[in-house]
């Protein structure tokens, strides 16, 4: 019989191992790494009227976002963020529905249901830049004009169907479908199923595909700077206004991305733990 010993601490709980530090200065090292850029990039959006890009800050202010909406360089930055917002919710649904049909086909095997998944994620190997290029070629060639609701649309789902399949493949997998066949014994039709079964269960998943595929599409920039036509995105513009010249503006229209994007996770998390609540109620 062997008995381990383990050493213990002066107050007698047992005392972690040195690995357990270890890891522990790694994560916090890559924390700092990862947020860093970003909090300097908060804390420089609030400069002084008179403070520029660079540290240390010369007063604070809301000058810069106050900029962002007045006439001039940064006009086209509020319409940039309609064009984003639109195109991103477009594509949202129709990862959001491609993936759903997608999941609930591969429930079962069928012939060429292995490289057909291949063939779909396939696009994420591939340099953002030549799919984005090879999409706008094609446009060219078959005489279509480029556009934000045409060609960055189509590019913007190579971009996002992948994410949004391994996802619902990942949903579709934990699903137990035994509550189907309660529905189908009691008369339900393969329209009820979905509406009253699938959906609803699946309801955390879809919300969690929606959001991943509306981040991602909102940032996009390689796959959408050879499609999107005459008319910017956010990304494209913000990009355009760093190669000419660069002011605490761009800080404040970062801030300002940031902010809306954690509200909208919020709000995401939000209903999800409401529909969690109510199936612990039921």
């Amino acid at each position: 019989m062997v008995v381990r010993l383990q050493a213990r601490s002066s107050d007698g709980s047992r005392a972690r191992p040195w690995t357990f530090y270890a890891l522990a200065s790694l994560l916090t090292a890559f924390l700092i790494f990862l947020y860093g850029p970003m909090l300097v990039i908060y804390l420089l959006s609030f400069q002084g009227p008179n403070g520029g890009v660079t540290f240390p800050m010369v007063g604070t202010s809301l000058v810069w976002f106050e900029d962002i909406l007045k006439r001039g360089q940064m006009a086209n930055i509020p319409v940039s963020f309609g064009r984003s917002i639109t195109l991103a919710m477009l594509v949202s649904l129709l990862t959001v529905a491609i993936s759903v049909a997608a999941g609930l086909g591969f429930r079962r095997r069928f012939p060429g249901s292995g490289g057909l998944f291949y063939l779909a994620v396939a696009s994420l190997v591939m340099p953002s830049l030549l799919v984005g290029f090879g999409i706008a070629l094609g446009f060219q060639v078959l005489g279509w004009q480029a556009g934000l609701f045409t060609s960055a649309l189509a590019a913007q789902l190579t971009w996002t169907l992948p994410f949004g399949l391994f996802a619902m493949f990942a949903v579709i997998n934990r699903f137990d479908r035994s509550y189907e066949e309660a529905a189908s014994d009691l008369g339900a039709s393969a329209w009820q199923r979905l509406a009253y079964v699938l959906v609803p269960i699946l309801l955390p998943g879809i919300i969690g595909i929606f959001i991943g595929a509306l981040t991602l599409s909102y940032d996009e920039y390689a796959r959408t700077t050879l499609t999107a036509g005459s008319r910017n995105t956010l990304p494209l513009e913000i990009y355009a206004l760093i190669s000419s010249s660069t002011s605490p503006t761009l800080f404040a229209i970062g801030t300002l991305t940031t902010a809306v994007s954690f509200i909208t996770i919020g709000v995401s998390l939000g209903v999800v733990r409401h529909i969690q609540r109510r199936r612990l109620r039921a």
